[in-house]
């Protein structure tokens, strides 16, 4: 995985070895088993992400290769095929029968997430779909199931994980010194009226919540549809979500698809005995640990901070933990599970809406997509 810094270039790199832009010759990358990835759906998320990352990656010395995409705009599959040299195919299924790869990146909408990460599962592929893994819990507890029946890599885009902030914070957590958290709060806005404020940004921040404070165990969610502006009419466009968690600590999220929307903003507080961290925006992260001292910041350096989104927003170490669980030498930071547990916040949130009372988890897959389906659609 990428190294642990907060700049773009390690700084032994660019200081004993004057590497000051990171694609000096990596001998243990170049050496590592070439990786043949494909991908589903190159759409936006891909081309804005996921190639950028890859090919960030190919330029200090990981061993990928992109040998063909699919995307059924022909425009858009035309333009990726000739910036990225690959093959592009109209057609998924084809692209799967007739490409030889070690793994696949599923980028397609939510609602074909089951259908594309199934297809490749049954050939024998290892996956990484994109969040939310799927907008089903049936869906996604039968994905998780056949690739452990399989022996297969299920991964779901958790980027967040990879960002040096939320690593750092890990850290503290587990090795102190924000031991034994008591409190979690999080806020994050989307600010568009064209998204599903949960499903599309907030399942980043349940993911979060997760990976730093462990397994939720109840949820009592509040929410209002203050401005009725929202064009695909999800029933809420402000929520407030109480969380208890396994270890006996509680938290909440916060999440608003009105403020503004020009970007995603988001802060997560864990608080501790005397002790406690922030994490501001994904891009900086506080610690107050002394009663008289200042606070410490960790911010990335800027200059050397040549491509922000690839490694500081978490793409590249994603996308190389993924080939490295693929080559079987590491092993994934975030599982299809993880997808499913995350989801399993989201739906439960909407039980616990449409209900009015605090709803408990692990989640009954069927009935559970069968009320939250309700709550969605309700008038």
């Amino acid at each position: 995985m990428l190294e642990d810094t907060f700049g773009h270039t390690p700084y032994k790199r660019a200081f004993d070895l004057g590497d000051v832009y990171g694609v000096g010759y990596d001998e243990e990358r170049a050496a590592r088993k070439k990786v043949k990835l494909g991908i589903i759906a190159a759409g936006g998320g891909t081309q804005s992400k996921h190639l950028p990352a890859i090919w960030r990656l190919r330029t200090i010395w990981e061993q990928i290769e992109v040998p063909a995409v699919s995307k059924r705009d022909e425009r858009d599959g035309k333009k990726v095929a000739e910036l990225y040299g690959c093959r592009w195919y109209k057609d998924y299924a084809k692209m799967l029968a007739e490409e030889e790869f070690d793994g696949v990146i599923v980028a397609s909408p939510d609602d074909l997430h089951y259908e594309h990460t199934m297809a490749c599962l049954e050939r024998g592929l290892p996956v990484l779909v994109e969040k939310p893994i799927t907008r089903s819990l049936v869906h996604s507890e039968a994905m998780c199931k056949l690739a452990d029946e399989k022996g297969l890599v299920l991964m779901t885009v958790a980027n967040k994980r990879y960002s040096p902030p939320y690593r750092w914070a890990k850290k503290f957590i587990v090795q102190g010194p924000v031991k034994d958290p008591a409190l979690y709060v999080a806020k994050f806005n989307l600010g568009y009226d064209y998204v599903w404020i949960l499903e599309q940004g907030t399942i980043h921040i349940f993911d979060i919540t997760r990976y730093l404070m462990g397994d939720v165990t109840s949820v009592y969610a509040l929410g209002v549809n203050k401005y009725d502006r929202n064009k695909l009419n999800y029933p809420v466009d402000n929520i407030s979500i109480n969380l208890e968690f396994s270890s006996g600590a509680v938290g909440n999220v916060y999440s608003s698809a009105t403020a503004l929307s020009f970007k995603p903003w988001e802060r997560v507080e864990v608080y501790g005995n005397k002790r406690w961290l922030a994490v501001e925006d994904q891009f900086e992260l506080i610690l107050y640990d002394e009663e008289e001292g200042p606070a410490k910041h960790w911010r990335p350096i800027i200059p050397n901070t040549l491509i922000f989104d690839e490694e500081f927003g978490g793409f590249m170490g994603m996308i190389e933990n993924f080939c490295q669980a693929i080559r079987g030498t590491d092993r994934p930071l975030v599982t299809g599970w993880d997808g499913h547990r995350a989801y399993e916040i989201n739906v439960a949130a909407h039980l616990s809406m449409y209900r009015q009372e605090v709803v408990r988890l692990p989640l009954d897959p069927q009935p559970s997509d069968e009320e939250a389906r309700a709550f969605l659609t309700k008038k």
